[in-house]
């Protein structure tokens, strides 16, 4: 379907297959969209649709192993499949340029953050060196960034991976291009600095007339961007359409799941969020709509004859043959399986525990003076932004770092500070499931092997049955155990790391960040394992996360900290109710929902001051400072009856009036 506008980006049947073993495997299959001057266009859908690989194809990558079967790419008057390298070395840059997922990895760790601008500028042939630093801190000042000559003579791992992030859209910007591919620009930031990056880009957008794909798995977030979305399943488009009409009447079955799948920090509901039925299975897709063996309304012919994309409205397109008598009903999520209660019993104590890194006196101070406690059976969160101490703080209770004071206890046995001081008892105990399951498994090893590890070292046993047993605990089939890792989706191996947590039979399970790089529908299907394994076992959880509808669905009580101090502490639904700590207040208004309005694109990023000894640590960016006194004094505990703790000079009720939250359930006073 052409817009009436004629459009800057057209791609026309694209297909492209990448070698696997002696032949190839179709990744795309059949792709057309365009994309309008001044657009932004959302492209989604799970791991391994193939969304990436479209977002590389505009910007004409073509690696060795790749094979372009079919279509065109149309941008400039240019089909940018058929120019050769000095052509699209000419483009990219200057025509069309390209923000990384990682701009960790993206930026050169030894260059300096203005010189990587100035080779970029260098490259196209921007004037003399002159000109080239006054046009880089014209970038800086553009993305919000410190356009100072000591900002710009910082290395890479000197700055924020907020900072980073923008140095890597300051880059893309740098030659003016009239399109940029964004691939999950946001993916792992926190929401506040996720917010930021989406305001810089509405704003850049507004001001200089770019188009844009942003590629993501996150719904809600695209929810705020994007003006229309195309969603991909096993390689092709199954559904275009407005945002707002996308989210609001989803036509097709993909869709609907995929926005099912969301968890929402508003829903008062209780219920678990509707994970998608099934895997994508790529080597076993049917020749009709590749969805068919997943959908809940599929007909024979859907699994036999191939659907293209048709009209389903103004500037609507989908890709199924029952599209127009869909009707779901208003809310067709399970209900929650019964949730064994949190006992009043004290399985770990944190005491006046502090972590310096560093040498005494002139190290950095990653938590401060923690104290805390996890019942057993109990669902215990952390959040707060990337630094707040959250991972030092578990990496503690682990033993992976000795605290520099205070005390940890499990059953309230002090535990030793380092995890090779710990008896078996207390390693098998507690149990670790990391943020990257690629970096926690090894390459090199089988599933049977990776889960059978602890089964040896905590209990002396070969069994295989345990092995078979810990698979479906996680929705495994058997036959996963004699895979390796490389072999196993993303979701597939957090479900194996979460397994081989389970495996030792733990009383406490520290989970960092498990869900932040998993799309949604894994996402879904995660979360209700926990809450499975949570009810069947009663296990005890220390739950990481900066996503806060993720913590709202999963935990009974709720730890808010900032610059390694605890802000907030209480009952799940007392933290999401007024009164908030002015810091809890920020995080929750920065959470993205589908169809929230957009962030404000004019508010200027939060700049801290260094916070002083005495007062409080996040009195350099609160926007409710009352004075001095919050730089001098440390503010005191405010508690409420149903057991919600905030530290703030602030009393409860002026609290309670500064609560302008949009999202902010009704308070209950239920604590969990």
């Amino acid at each position: 379907m052409q817009d009436a506008v004629s459009p800057i980006v057209a791609v026309e049947h694209l297909s492209v297959s990448y070698r696997q073993g002696q032949g190839f495997l179709r990744v795309v299959d059949d792709v057309n969209f365009t994309i309008a001057p001044g657009e932004v266009f959302g492209l989604v859908g799970e791991s391994g649709c193939g969304k990436s690989t479209v977002a590389l194809q505009l910007l004409g990558y073509r690696p060795p192993a790749m094979r372009t079967d079919g279509g065109a790419i149309r941008f400039d008057g240019h089909n940018l499949l058929a120019l050769g390298r000095p052509d699209l070395d000419r483009l990219r840059g200057a025509r069309i340029a390209f923000v990384p997922q990682n701009p960790t990895t993206a930026l050169n760790p030894g260059i300096r953050v203005g010189g990587q601008i100035d080779e970029a500028l260098a490259a196209h042939g921007f004037g003399a060196p002159q000109k080239r630093v006054g046009r880089t801190r014209e970038l800086f000042d553009l993305v919000g960034l410190p356009a100072a000559a000591d900002f710009l003579a910082r290395f890479p791992h000197q700055l924020s991976g907020g900072q980073q992030q923008r140095v890597c859209i300051a880059m893309a910007l740098a030659c003016d291009p009239a399109f940029v591919v964004l691939d999950e620009p946001t993916t792992g930031l926190d929401v506040t600095t996720q917010e930021q990056i989406i305001a810089l880009l509405i704003a850049l957008r507004a001001r200089l007339a770019m188009s844009m794909l942003y590629v993501t798995h996150d719904l809600a977030l695209l929810s705020q961007i994007a003006d229309r979305v195309g969603v991909m399943y096993a390689g092709r488009m199954v559904e275009i359409a407005p945002t707002a009409e996308l989210f609001s009447n989803p036509k097709h079955p993909y869709t609907r799941g995929l926005i099912g799948s969301i968890p929402r920090i508003d829903d008062r509901s209780g219920l678990p969020a509707r994970p998608l039925r099934g895997l994508l299975q790529r080597h076993d897709l049917p020749p009709g709509c590749p969805f068919a063996p997943r959908c809940d309304w599929a007909l024979p012919l859907c699994s036999t004859d191939r659907q293209a994309l048709q009209p389903a409205g103004p500037r609507r397109e989908v890709a199924c043959w029952r599209w127009p008598g869909i009707v779901a009903p208003a809310d067709d999520r399970p209900v929650a399986a019964p949730v064994a209660a949190a006992t009043n019993k004290e399985l770990l104590a944190v005491e006046n525990v502090s972590v310096v890194y560093g040498r005494p006196g002139r190290g950095f101070t990653a938590i401060r003076d923690i104290t805390l406690n996890i019942r057993e059976g109990e669902t215990f969160a952390l959040v707060g932004e990337s630094g707040s101490g959250k991972s030092t703080l578990a990496r503690a209770v682990a033993g992976l770092i000795a605290p520099t004071s205070g005390r940890i206890s499990l059953s309230r046995k002090p535990l030793a500070g380092r995890v090779k001081q710990r008896d078996a008892e207390e390693r098998q105990l507690i149990q670790f499931v990391f943020q990257n399951p690629d970096a926690s498994l090894n390459p090199r090893a089988r599933i049977s092997r990776a889960l059978a590890r602890p089964l040896e070292f905590f209990f002396g046993s070969k069994a295989e049955a345990p092995v078979v047993a810990a698979l479906a605990d996680v929705r495994l089939d058997a036959k996963y155990a004699n895979r390796f890792p490389d072999e196993l989706s993303g979701g597939e191996r957090q479900r194996v790391a979460i397994a081989r947590g389970l495996i030792a039979e733990p009383s406490l399970l520290l989970c960092d960040e498990i869900l932040s790089a998993l799309d949604v529908s894994v996402q879904a299907s995660i979360l209700a394992l926990l809450q499975r394994l949570k009810a069947e076992r009663g296990i005890a959880m220390l739950f990481i996360s900066h996503d806060l509808a993720v913590v709202r669905m999963l935990a009974d009580r709720v730890c808010v900290l900032f610059a390694g101090d605890i802000m907030e502490m209480g009952p799940r639904d007392q933290v999401f109710s007024a009164p908030f700590h002015p810091y809890t207040h920020s995080l929750l208004d920065a959470v993205p929902t589908p169809l929230r309005s957009r962030p404000d694109a004019s508010r200027k990023p939060e700049t801290a001051r260094p916070p002083t000894p005495d007062g409080c640590a996040y009195a350099g960016r609160c926007a409710w400072r009352i004075g001095d006194i919050c730089d001098k004094e440390a503010p005191p505990w405010r508690k409420t009856p149903e057991g919600l703790n905030i530290r703030c000079h602030h009393p409860l009720d002026e609290l309670e009036r500064r609560a302008t939250w949009p999202n902010a359930p009704e308070v209950s006073t239920n604590a969990n």
